[in-house]
Order: structure tokens, then sequence, then C-alpha cells
């Protein structure tokens, strides 16, 4: 036992010490596995967001399974016979509710107003957040709908110019959050924005994305103009919650002919309706930050791949003296090995914290349900996965080096010879005619071609991105004059989007800058001998420069096809989307991002290639000392 704590000491101090000395790598570290981590906590938070908020607040506010509503007071003999129908074991109302309008903060917005009854209701009954139930001359404010406004209990608000006190702010299950709420009175109810030519074709007084509010029976009736303008709605609870939709479907024509409906149905909403609605943008970041995760998650390794194959060479002559003085090969690899894997698990909290933080920004509409409000929980299995796959980064990009590393011959590793080059004949016949910087250029990508598919596969998977988010973004700049998303869920997908944009093109950048500086530090001695030779730092900087950016040209080609074009395709099936609602980027965008890529690329590339072609050639050509 004793054995084992002594290795597992001493493999933490050198671990730790080698971090220490190499501070700037163990930050480039850090950050490629916090991007991953951070996007797939948001997707993970988000995932929980897409469902247990909702079943909370049903189960909370004994939720009905389905809603059904009619539009003039002959029609509540339709309702009553509802009441009573087989499987049906339970009901609330039938409520009145009123369109409305009020005024709060300057703001007057429309809404639907519900009359309750001061007792509890056994079905449907909203649970307080704040305050109290409805009273005479008090008002109850949906909590997404007052956070829209800013309203509080105790503020003083208007419906249709009546002064209100807000006694409390409640959740229901029996409405999707503000601004979907559901609509449940007879002028009917406009969702989102609708564009100029349509507008005018819309009924007198329909609603504008509404919000919901509840008062007393007396208080709805005393604001209604006449009682025939009132509407009503009743909640209902079924044996069995899974047949809610049959339920629904087989009482479409109980609805009396005069009740202002076609055919005199009765619209019903089931609870799986309400759920789709409440979480549907929910569940729509979560798909794209999952995605944008696995995206992160394979620069990261290329990252990560590049990293240590850099620093494990610039270790030869460490591990050589580690051997030298009784290391097995297992204790080396155990050693290199654990420099990542507390790296991973430092990114793994890091990533677990800011996610958790940064995702209430992106669940905003789903505020009006128990449990969404503030800091979504980080559940156990989260944070457990997070983990895991934090650590398999870091152990699939280190496990290959750390392994041929251990393996090395101990005489091999102390002398820390360089690498010869690799002669190919058709390689220097090509090059021979070529000026200076392209020649070196070409030569120095084929000293290491694995890096070299890797730089191509980080740009590939870069630009992929971009493809997605180019095609993803004109897909929501039409969504609100198609009324298919809110304004304030457009709004809310773009921020996800923009975590996702800003996230991989930081993380593409230290990809860029790493691979380039692993570059200049593998090829220092072969630069300094081109030098030597009669090459101007000049032109073994520009060399440098473009041994990254002939990669970056393929690597752009590569991930706007096929690569973009199948990640799209993949979201699409994911999704159950209709290709034809999405407009594939035009060939001017594609061109650009390619040529872009290219330029930012070069620049990135331009200052460490720089320090490594201006290092002195007496330096550069000695061997150093570890």
């Amino acid at each position: 036992m004793g054995g084992t704590m002594g290795h597992l000491l001493l493999v933490g101090r050198l671990a730790v010490r080698d971090l220490r000395r190499r501070r700037v790598e163990a930050a480039l570290l850090l950050l490629a596995v916090l991007a991953a981590t951070t996007t797939l906590t948001l997707g993970l938070v988000l995932r929980d967001a897409a469902s247990n908020p909702y079943l909370h607040t049903r189960k909370v506010t004994n939720g009905p399974d389905v809603v059904a509503s009619v539009s003039q007071p002959v029609a509540l003999s339709g309702l009553e016979q509802l009441a009573s129908a087989p499987g049906v074991v339970d009901h609330s109302g039938p409520y009145p509710a009123i369109p409305a309008k009020l005024q709060a903060s300057g703001r007057t917005s429309d809404i639907q107003a519900v009359g309750r009854d001061a007792a509890h209701a056994s079905v449907d009954q909203p649970e307080l957040v704040e305050g109290s139930w409805v009273s005479d001359g008090g008002v109850v404010v949906e909590a997404a709908f007052a956070g829209a406004l800013k309203v509080h209990t105790e503020d003083r608000v208007t419906v249709n110019g009546r002064a209100f006190r807000v006694v409390g702010i409640a959740v229901t299950a029996a409405s999707a959050p503000y601004p979907g709420t559901s609509c449940v009175v007879r002028v009917g109810c406009a969702n989102g924005a609708v564009p100029e030519d349509q507008a005018a074709a819309l009924p007198l007084g329909v609603l504008r994305d509404p919000g919901l509010v509840w008062l007393t029976q007396a208080d709805v009736r005393s604001l209604a103009p006449d009682p025939n303008s009132l509407s009503y709605v009743m909640n209902l609870k079924l044996a069995d919650p899974d047949t809610a939709q049959a339920f629904a479907d087989g009482h479409l024509s109980d609805g009396h002919p005069g009740d202002g409906h076609p055919g005199g149905t009765m619209p019903m909403r089931t609870w799986e309706d309400i759920l789709r609605d409440a979480t549907e943008l929910a569940g729509d970041s979560q798909i794209l930050l999952l995605i944008g995760a696995w995206l992160l998650g394979l620069l990261a390794v290329a990252s990560l791949s590049v990293l240590v194959g850099g620093r494990i060479a610039d270790q030869t002559r460490r591990v050589g003296l580690l051997k030298a003085v009784g290391g097995t090969p297992s204790l080396v690899a155990a050693v290199l090995l654990a420099e990542y894997v507390v790296v991973a698990l430092v990114a793994a909290g890091a990533g677990l914290a800011i996610g958790s933080l940064t995702a209430p920004m992106l669940t905003g509409p789903t505020a009006g349900l128990i449990g969404s409000a503030g800091t979504p929980p980080v559940t156990a299995s989260t944070a457990g996965l997070v983990t895991a796959v934090a650590l398999g980064v870091a152990v699939v990009a280190t496990l290959v080096p750390v392994v041929r590393a251990a393996r090395s011959s101990t005489v091999k590793a102390l002398l820390d010879a360089p690498r010869p080059p690799r002669r190919m004949g058709w390689l220097i016949a090509v090059s021979a005619r070529l000026p200076v910087p392209l020649l070196l250029a070409l030569r120095l990508a084929a000293r290491r071609p694995r890096r070299v598919l890797l730089a191509v596969a980080s740009i590939a998977i870069t630009v992929s991105g971009v493809y997605v988010l180019l095609v993803l973004n004109a897909f929501l700049a039409g969504q609100p004059g198609t009324g298919g998303y809110q304004d304030a869920q457009v709004e809310v997908l773009r921020h996800v989007l923009g975590v996702w944009a800003v996230i991989l093109l930081c993380l593409a950048t230290v990809n860029a800058i790493v691979i380039t500086w692993a570059t200049v530090l593998d090829n220092r001695r072969s630069s300094a001998l081109a030098r030597a030779l009669g090459a101007t730092p000049r032109e073994v900087s520009v060399a440098l420069a473009a041994a990254q950016v002939l990669p970056a040209l393929v690597g752009a080609i590569v991930g706007v096809f096929p690569v973009g074009f199948a990640l799209f395709s993949g979201i699409n099936a994911i999704t159950g989307g209709d290709s034809d609602r999405a407009t594939l980027p035009p060939p001017w965008q594609l061109v650009a991002v390619v040529v872009a890529t290219v330029l930012v690329v070069a620049a990135l590339t331009a200052v460490p290639a720089r320090l490594g072609g201006r290092r002195p050639v007496a330096e550069s050509l000695q061997v150093e000392l570890a």
C-alpha cells in the first residue's frame, strides 16, 4: 500500500512540476478541453430544460391532460358534457376569459384574462412563485410574462383602463409560457411577427403575442363589454394521460354550432401539445449545442494531439533521464499521461461551472416553468458525462504518443538527436524548381504528414461549422415573417448560434497557432540548417507560414463540400426538418469563407513563424539540454 501511494505521489509531483514549467502549453491544453466541456454542458442542461421543468410544473400544479375552450356562453353545454365524458376523472371550470389590454411600466400589451375562484382547483392550480392567489382587485401574472414586463408583486397595473394590484406571479402547465401562450378567446391570437402584407388581413381585435393573467371571476365579468363576449375554458383530467390526443380527436365535433368555430368544433389542447410548445425552443437549442459540442470535441482532439506530440518531443531527454534513474515504461507513461488527466479534470470542472451559469441566457422562454428560472441544476449524470468526455478526449489524444515515448530507447532518448528527414524523390523533384519559401514549406509539411492531416481536419471541421451557421442564420432571418418562431425565440436561437460560433472560432484560432508553433519547434534545426545554407530569415518565416496555409486551403474546400453539406444534411435528418425551409448559402459566400479562412490562417501563423524564423542559427543547431 505504501509503495502504491509513493508511486502516486511521485507521479503527481512530476506531473504538476512539468505543468508549472510549461504554463503556456498547459493553458492552451486547458482552453482546448474547456471549450468542448462548456458547450457539452450547455447542451445537456438544455436537454433537461426541454423536458423536466414542464413535467415538474405539470406535477406540482396537477396540470390538465386536455384544455378545451368555447368562445360563446351558449356553447357552455358542450363543455359540461365533456366533464362527464368517458375517461374523464376530474375537471376544473369552466372559467370565463376575455381579451384585454394591460398597461404596466409605460408599456401596453395584449392579454387573455381568465377568471378563477379564490379556492384552489383540483385540476390546474397555478403554482405561485411570488405573492398570493387571486382576490378582488388583485391580478396574478404568468411568470414568463411578468419577467418580460419586469412586473413584480405589489406593482400597480391597469386592465382595460381599470387599476389592479399585482398580488402574485405564478406558473401553469395549462398553457405554454409567454410568448407562446395558448389562445382561448374568441377574437383569436397572432403569435410572432406578421408581415405587413398579411397584417391587414388579420381579424379586427386579434391579440398580438398575448400574455396570460388571472383575476377573480367577478372581476373578469365586470371587465367584459357584455356577457356574450365571454369565452370559457375547462381543464380536464383523464384516467390515462396517454390517451389525451385520442380523446381530443374523438370530441372535435362535439361543439355547439353557435360557439363561433367552424362546424361547431371545440378547440382542444392536449398536454403533449403544450409540452411541445413550451420546450420546442430549448430542444432546438440543445440540438445545436450538442452538435457544436461534438465539433468542438473533434477540434479539441486535434489540438491536444498536436500539443501532446510537441510537448513529448520536447520532453524526450526528460523521458530518458526518468528511465536512466530506474523508471519503468509504465511509470514514465503514467507521469506523461497524468499531466493531461489533471488538465482534463480542471477543464471539466470549469466547463460545468461556466455552462451552468450561461445556460439561463438560453432558456429564457421556459422561465414560466418551475425549475427553469435561475441557474438550471447540473445533475450528477451531467457532471459524470462531461467529466468522462473530458478524460476521453485527453486519453484519446495522448495515449499513442505517450506509449511511444515510454517504449523508446533510453540511450536514444538521452541523446535527443533530431529526427532524420524523410527522403522522397518525387517531392524533391517537384519542389526543386519552386521559390525557396514554397520549397521549404513543402518539405516541412512532408516531415510531419500526420500533423498536416490534423491541420486539414481542424480547418475542415471549423469551416463545416461556419457553413451550417450561415444556413441556420439565413433560416432564422426568415422566421419572423413566417411565424415559425416568435421574435424572442429567434433572438434566443441567435444567442445559441453566437455562443457556438465564438467558441468554435476561438478554438480554431488556438489550433492554428498551436500547430504553427509545434511546427516551428519541431523544425528549428532544419530551419537553422536552411539559413546556414543561404536562406534568409524572411524566407524561412514565409515557409513556416505557408506550411500551414496550404493545408488550410485544402481544409477550407473540404469543409464546404462535402463535410459542411453532409453536416447540414445530418442536422436536418436529426431534427426531422424540411430541407426546403432552409436556403443553402450562395456560391459567393462559400468562396468568401474559403478565402477568408486562408487569409486568417496566414495572419495567425505569421507571428509564431516570424519568431521561429529569426532564432539564432547557432542556438538552434545545438542539442538542447533538458
